[in-house]
């Protein structure tokens, strides 16, 4: 009885902070990423911006995972990461490099290639067993197999956060049926406990607004997260090419 009190007492409790919404994680999470971005490339030696930064890329990926579990269509949700992968080549690759290349690519590209393992991961698995109403473990490792495979891919194609970012995606996917805290932790800790070196220390508190989500859509703005992440690049470039080499 008093664990059971206990247990309701924690479920209202985590709750009530329960606050933030897609929309809110992934306002969150673009104002990390401009933090880390104008570090990088204006002020390289101000650390702190670099950790701020930290924050966006278990945003980022949760949201995309979330993205994949609820759209109606999940081919049009590949068809847009796909798109957008390639509109922002070349404010990516100028901002950062100055030139466009092919010696590193956007995390778009890497995000559209989580959704591709994650789309042939379902296929690969399959339905539940209607006997034992769980999935056959031999397809699971199979679909598990596919998933690492693209995560090598990513590293192969020099994809922004490469084998990190598609083997997070994936993680926040497959614990979407667990206790959301327990979801978010393991997500979290893969990144946090893989990239530790560094500014990358305060990856983890990526934990705190993650633990905040209602499970809520929010107001939506699809199209202005999308566009945001190449644009800002854009205005990056033009403020590094325009105002800082005067």
């Amino acid at each position: 009885m008093g664990i059971l009190i206990g247990d309701k007492f924690l479920m209202n409790t985590t709750k009530k902070y329960q606050i933030f919404d897609v929309t809110t994680l992934k306002v969150i999470a673009i104002i990390s990423m401009v933090f880390d971005h104008v570090g990088d490339v204006f002020f390289p030696g101000v650390l702190w911006l670099r950790m701020v930064g930290r924050l966006a890329m278990p945003l980022f990926a949760f949201c995309i995972a979330e993205g994949y579990c609820h759209t109606r269509d999940k081919n049009r949700y590949l068809l847009r990461l796909g798109i957008f992968a390639l509109i922002s080549k070349a404010p990516f690759d100028l901002a950062f490099d100055g030139v466009i290349g092919l010696e590193h690519q956007n995390i778009m590209l890497t995000f559209f290639l989580s959704i591709i393992a994650l789309r042939l991961f379902d296929l690969i698995r399959g339905e539940k067993i209607a006997t034992s109403g769980k999935y056959s473990v031999f397809k699971t490792i199979l679909g598990v197999l596919v998933i690492i495979v693209f995560a090598f891919l990513a590293l192969l194609l020099r994809a922004d956060y490469t084998f990190f970012a598609v083997i997070s995606v994936f993680l926040f996917y497959v614990f979407k049926d667990s206790k959301h805290l327990i979801r978010s932790g393991v997500g979290v800790g893969f990144l946090a406990l893989t990239r530790t070196m560094g500014y990358y220390c305060t990856t983890g508190l990526s934990f705190i607004p993650l633990a905040m989500y209602n499970g809520k859509r929010g107001k939506g703005l699809k199209w202005f997260f999308y566009a945001f992440y190449p644009g800002h690049l854009l205005v990056i470039y033009l403020i590094k090419r325009f105002v800082f080499t005067v």
